[in-house]
């Protein structure tokens, strides 16, 4: 599968993405991950977008999808990939488009996972944090067995800063303003699967069917 998935914060893309992985062994990528990872690397791109980053600007449209380039050209992508969480604007998809068809690869789908905002609110301001292992909790559906230690590690469980409802609102807001206008993108492409993701196991079902994996 080479997918994008798009959703707003909150929306599951990365539990829907980590389902997807096991099913035909295409790989996860999101734009945070390969920026680390070239940093890490101590690649000319890596050591470029650490000094935007070290700056505390982002890292220009052009530095990122040189990243993108080269991570798409790496054996693991053979298989399949899924862009979780980018492209984020529409000069992105626009720059995005043009790497895949110099690259010779062609999308699958765009998915949309759709998601009411009320759900959003609910899901993230109930989610905690482990400060030490960064383990993930739920203070209705999974809360850790002791109230505000992590299971694993013994660590601090918080409600992280941009997970109050406040920031969360301002997150979603951003969303709505910037990167919701690529779902009407990829419908002019003709490449967007539209799912209602109250269910990850409904959504990979969705795709599977759609991508016929």
């Amino acid at each position: 599968m080479r997918l994008i998935l798009l959703g707003a914060p909150g929306a599951g893309k990365g539990t829907v993405a980590k389902m997807l992985t096991a099913v035909d062994g295409s790989v996860q990528i999101s734009t945070g991950d390969i920026l680390r990872a070239a940093v890490k690397d101590g690649t000319e791109l890596g050591r470029q977008a650490k000094a935007f980053m070290d700056a505390g600007d982002l890292v220009p449209d052009a530095l990122i999808m040189g990243i993108m380039k080269e991570r798409l050209k790496e054996d693991d992508c053979r298989a399949g990939f899924l862009l979780d969480g980018f492209p984020r604007t529409i000069p992105q998809a626009e720059q995005l488009k043009d790497l895949l068809k110099d690259l010779g690869i062609k999308l699958d789908a765009a998915v949309n996972l759709d998601v009411p905002r009320d759900v959003i609110l609910d899901r993230l301001t109930t989610r905690r944090t482990c400060v030490d292992c960064g383990a993930i909790y739920n203070v209705k559906s999974a809360p850790p067995k002791v109230e505000g230690i992590c299971d694993k590690c013994g660590g601090k469980v918080v409600q992280r800063d941009d997970e109050t409802e406040e920031a969360i609102s301002k997150r979603l807001d951003v969303y709505n303003e910037k990167t919701a206008p690529l779902v009407d993108f990829y419908k002019k492409e003709g490449l967007l699967l539209d799912v209602t993701a109250t269910s990850s196991e409904a959504v990979v079902a969705a795709i599977r069917k759609r991508t016929g994996a």
